[in-house]
């Protein structure tokens, strides 16, 4: 295959040449992507069609995710549906007119394989260009009214409704019995649980009941097979409405977001399981996903080898197990005990509608079938005994597991996920008060400012692998990075973080603010290769730029007191006003930003010497249960304090009371008298 990366190169050759474009989008640990890789690409004669007639082209979505999203929107205008492998193919002015995701090498079931295509689109291209292009004309056009399409908002009530309509459609498509939304494949998806705890968690009336929605939810995925039980993290999705069989890659995106809403779950019940899931997560990604400087790689390969030294591979490899091989490991007693646990079978227990190519069959895949005193009851074993035989076995078996082959490592280091990854350390280690997290996400964030940030103009890079840097960064970086830095201000209070976010902002808002309509464009205006700028408007497996950027910016409003980050928020919701009249549960995180707004502006100031037993005392009363819509600042009479003064003056006044920590409590700036001590619960009312 004669393929050449997104640029003037292979597009200069379709120009000279006359030839369309065929346009590959996906990603190193794709599985599907492997899959037609393997059966189309590789495969002699189909290549020779591909070069014979197009121009290949080969894009990274990860690297380029405004090229994969201006053709993503165009594969689901054209087929309703999306995914990865996409398959688009371009004029050589780069106007889309035929797409699709996966394609098979023959036909199937009555539908044309991936030759057939290839020769079909070839010949109308030889003998009906003219057409092609008409069509390919049209589709841009539609691309691009729709980029121009802004709807002005209708004030709170259209916020406020949104908010009603998105929990209601979630209510009716929540599965009942195995948790999560609508039926197979099943997304984990965190920005909707994200929205309904907060919610739930609200005092209208009738909210409640959601709360039951999502704490099912959490568990069954924790329960499932899209849970790494020995190894920590969760695999992209499920393929069955059970959360049984996953596609086996693991992504640093869900492992972000996911170890948040396990640790918010934690905040709201108590319940010491979700904090433990939230450091299994974190535990995973510090110990295979963290390279030796402090940033974040990006992802972990659905396939692996079946054994060392062999070429032969498998999705899922590296993850089940037969019972045999439980049983030589663990031991007979022991094994019977675990396999009642997992639902392990001697003829493996994966459904062969769940596995088409049969690459599991007889092999399990480690599903909790009861809990630990359910499986205490049918066995009638302490559920003591029970919960650390089957902690004895994880071991074992983890360890014996690590022998095996390992997934290949999407090593590169994305601005934007590390971004997530940072927020997920920086609140679980304020939250779960374990300072080793909290050093974990300022790692991190230097390694950001060291390898992705440009040393003169402070703008970001999008990603660094083996000393390289892809330079462009796209909104999503700038919107997630700062997310990241001011949950890590919130987590140790150094003054730096704060102001390189801020620094952070404005230049996103230099870089991607549409001055006419409002929000925030993805890339950067000027790439002539990319026909439409759009604005994402979609929160999906990652949240959009723009959901991400208005929370931020109310943050901001709350922390420094800006007016005028307060403005640009209404300019986004009324840019979403659309979405939000017609789809609002499309944007479940822009969701979260409406009811961040929505409610009171809430300020936890606390003066003190960092690092003070007094000091940590009260910080950590303010953080205890889930306040998702205040904010903690920290002055200390130093710089950091001089600093925030110049923005908010009446924190230069605060200070410690007779040489004790003190804590304030403000709404919109407006504070109550200091206090050195707190009941437990003073903080709530």
């Amino acid at each position: 295959m004669a393929w050449y990366p997104w640029g003037e190169e292979a597009f200069e050759r379709a120009r000279g040449e006359q030839k369309p474009i065929f346009l590959s989008i996906g990603y190193s640990t794709c599985h599907w992507c492997h899959v037609m890789a393997h059966e189309s690409f590789e495969n002699p004669e189909i290549a020779w069609l591909m070069n014979e007639h197009f121009i290949c082209v080969k894009v990274d979505r990860e690297e380029r995710p405004d090229v994969d999203r201006l053709y993503m929107a165009y594969v689901q205008a054209l087929t309703g549906g999306g995914g990865w492998p996409m398959s688009v193919w371009l004029t050589p002015e780069l106007k889309p007119f035929f797409g699709g995701t996966y394609f098979p090498p023959e036909n199937r079931q009555g539908r044309p394989g991936f030759p057939a295509i290839l020769s079909q689109i070839a010949q109308v291209w030889r003998e009906s260009r003219d057409k092609i292009e008409q069509e390919a004309s049209r589709s841009l056009s539609a691309l691009q009214e729709s980029a121009r399409h802004v709807d002005g908002g209708e004030g709170e009530g259209i916020l406020s409704s949104a908010l009603q309509r998105a929990a209601a459609y979630f209510q009716r498509t929540y599965d009942e019995l195995w948790g999560g939304f609508g039926s197979a494949p099943k997304f984990p998806r965190p920005s909707v649980l994200y929205f309904l705890l907060r919610h739930a968690c609200s005092s209208e009336a009738g909210n409640s009941e959601l709360l039951p929605d999502v704490l099912r939810s959490l568990d069954r995925m924790a329960a499932g097979g899209i849970r790494d039980h020995l190894g920590g993290g969760f695999h992209r999705y499920s393929v069955d409405r059970f959360w049984h069989v996953p596609h086996f890659e693991k992504m640093l995106y869900d492992q972000a977001q996911l170890a948040i809403a396990y640790l918010e779950a934690w905040q709201v019940t108590g319940r010491v399981e979700y904090s433990t899931i939230t450091r299994e997560i974190l535990d995973y990604v510090s110990r295979e996903m963290t390279s030796p400087e402090g940033g974040f790689y990006s992802a972990e390969d659905a396939d692996s080898l079946l054994r060392h030294g062999a070429p032969e591979h498998s999705e899922g490899a590296f993850f089940v197990w037969t019972q045999g091989e439980i049983e030589d490991a663990i031991g007979t007693g022991a094994a019977a005990l675990f396999c009642e646990h997992y639902g392990i079978r001697t003829g493996g227990n994966v459904d062969p509608e769940s596995d088409p190519h049969g690459e599991l069959t007889g092999k399990n895949i480690l599903m909790e079938r009861y809990t630990v005193n359910e499986t205490a009851a049918r066995l009638g074993i302490p559920k003591e005994a029970v919960a650390e035989s089957l902690d004895e076995s994880r071991k074992i078996l983890f360890t014996l597991r690590s022998t095996r082959p390992r997934p290949h490592r999407d090593d590169k280091i994305l601005c934007a996920w590390n971004g997530l990854m940072i927020s997920a350390f920086a609140r679980a280690g304020a939250m779960l008060q374990d300072p080793q997290f909290v050093v974990t996400a300022e790692r991190a964030a230097r390694f950001v400012k060291m390898q992705l940030t440009h040393p003169v103009s402070g703008e970001l890079r999008r990603s660094f692998r083996g000393g390289k840097v892809l330079e462009t960064g796209f909104a999503e970086d700038y919107a997630f990075l700062i997310q990241g830095l001011l949950d890590l201000y919130e987590a140790n209070f150094e003054i730096t973080w704060l102001q390189w976010a801020t620094e952070l902002q404005m230049i996103m808002d230099r870089l991607f603010w549409d001055e006419e309509g409002g929000g925030y464009f993805s890339s950067l205006a000027g790439d002539t290769h990319l026909l439409v700028r759009l604005k994402e408007d979609y929160d999906g497996a990652e949240p959009s730029a723009n959901s991400v950027a208005a929370l931020n910016l109310l943050r901001f409003s709350r922390m420094l007191d800006d007016s005028k980050a307060l403005k640009m928020v209404g300019l986004i919701f009324a840019n979403a006003a659309r979405n939000l009249r017609a789809m609002p549960a499309a944007v479940p995180q822009l969701l979260v930003a409406i009811q961040y707004s929505l409610s009171a502006g809430r300020q936890i100031v606390v003066a003190g010497v960092p690092g003070a037993t007094d000091v940590e005392t009260l910080l950590s009363l303010a953080r205890k249960g889930f306040h998702p819509y205040q904010v903690i600042l920290f002055v200390d009479g130093g710089a950091g304090q001089t600093w925030l003064s110049r923005r908010v003056p009446s924190l230069g006044g605060m200070k410690t009371l007779n040489g004790h920590a003190a804590l304030y409590r403000c709404e919109n700036f407006t504070c109550t008298s200091p206090v050195t001590e707190l009941a437990s619960d003073d903080l709530l009312s």
